[in-house]
């Protein structure tokens, strides 16, 4: 087999998970080169992953269809003479690069009914395969020969590069002899992923109490989720909290994200990066559960507490009360911890 292409997801932590799918493929075949047609924000994510030759930009947005686009892309990568290429979207528009690029396999799961566009076409078997990461792993198989067990995937793991730690430290003031506690308290999906900031304020005074320093990570969007931990935080204490939220860029997030001990994280792209980095986590779920896309580490501790109401999978909570997130107490979460 000569040089695959992997149509990547759009989303962090489907992104990390897609992972397993190049180590299965490398697994199998050493030799093997794997391109990855993806966001240009994902390009540090798949830098960090050593399976990955190349990360190759994908010009247009999530949910943009343009034809002639992504005609003109799959165009331009017929030169590179793939071999194979998996569709990991499940969409219709996702598989028109491999095919407009004469790609000879063609393989992902039906989806959208995608009959011809993708000509290794197959159909999943959910109650087989549960987890993301077993449907990534089973396009490397055939089905039948694929893992069934979770414990038998190879998990991600991202590369750090060394050299950049230093400089981090002196740009954000990060202490790298301290121990630190890592908070991750935003979600893209919406705030019914989000435990309440006061919450993360009463984890963060206790750990600063036991001689840590929390860094809080989070993108631009995060910001004002971030800045509210900080501010309910006893003034004395806020300069042992560093707040990277919406500060820096994917690549420096990652290599910050290196430097904790351990994490409280949301159920979000954050949480899958902290896993892949190998820290000890304790995951938070309110309106999602683990059971589709958890958090892939050796030791990690998934919290959520029972309602009648849940888990309901909104982005908002339908009976505003967010119930499932307020009620996790943070002794909980430090127990945990």
């Amino acid at each position: 087999m000569g040089a695959t292409l992997v149509v990547g997801p759009s989303w962090v932590g489907d992104m990390v998970m897609s992972q397993t799918l190049y180590i299965a493929l490398k697994q199998a075949n050493p030799d093997i080169d794997i391109d990855v047609l993806a966001p240009a924000w994902s390009e540090p994510l798949l830098a960090a992953m050593p399976e990955v030759r190349q990360a190759i930009q994908m010009p247009l947005g999530h949910g943009q269809f343009d034809l002639l686009a992504r005609r003109k892309l799959g165009k331009q990568l017929k030169k590179a003479g793939y071999q194979q290429a998996f569709v990991l979207p499940n969409s219709w528009k996702s598989a028109l690069v491999p095919w407009f690029a004469g790609i000879p396999v063609r393989s992902g799961w039906r989806g959208e009914m995608r009959y011809g566009l993708l000509n290794d076409l197959r159909v999943l078997d959910k109650d087989r395969f549960p987890y993301m990461i077993q449907r990534y792993v089973a396009l490397a198989n055939q089905q039948e020969d694929a893992p069934h067990d979770i414990d038998q995937i190879e998990k991600p793991a991202l590369r750090i590069d060394p050299e950049q730690i230093a400089p981090l430290c002196e740009k954000f003031s990060i202490d790298p002899n301290m121990a630190m506690l890592g908070l991750c308290p935003g979600a893209e999906f919406g705030p019914a992923k989000r435990w309440p900031e006061k919450h993360y304020a009463k984890v963060a005074e206790a750990r600063i109490d036991a001689g840590e320093q929390v860094l809080i990570f989070g993108s631009s969007n995060d910001e004002s989720v971030a800045n509210s931990i900080v501010q309910a935080l006893p003034e004395e204490k806020r300069g042992a909290c560093v707040n990277l939220a919406g500060k820096t860029s994917l690549n420096e997030a990652i290599h910050a994200m290196s430097l904790c001990d351990r994490f409280v994280t949301n159920d979000s792209g954050l949480m899958h990066i902290a896993a892949a980095l190998g820290k000890p986590l304790v995951a938070l779920y309110g309106s999602t559960s683990a059971g589709f896309t958890p958090p892939l580490g050796d030791d990690v501790e998934a919290l959520s507490i029972p309602v009648d109401c849940g888990p309901c999978f909104e982005r908002e909570c339908p009976l505003g009360h967010m119930k499932c997130l307020v009620e996790l107490k943070p002794e909980r979460v430090l127990e945990a911890l």
